[in-house]
């Protein structure tokens, strides 16, 4: 699987969420809503989510194992830093 296109949407307004991603899998399958977010730790991503009758978020797609998270976490961040210091000048 690679990721073959991420657009980063940055979000102006004050708080916590800094972006919204879409990604391409395979130039087949794009997921959306993906949050780039500003932690304690430094920026994150939270894959996209619904809220449930119990009023917890649970992931609607996510990556089954931790090394796949943390490539598209990389990808995404990568994309976020470049897009960042593009709109910087």
């Amino acid at each position: 699987m690679q990721i073959t296109d991420v657009r980063v949407r940055k979000i102006e307004k004050e708080g916590k969420m800094k972006a919204i991603v879409s990604i391409t899998l395979d130039n087949e399958f794009v997921i959306h809503d993906i949050k780039v977010i500003e932690g304690e730790k430094g920026l994150f991503i939270a894959m996209p989510s619904r809220k449930s009758a119990d009023g917890e978020f649970r992931d609607i797609a996510h990556p089954i194992n931790s090394e796949t998270r943390e490539m598209i976490q990389r990808i995404i961040l990568d994309k976020y830093e470049t897009t960042a210091m593009e709109h910087s000048y």
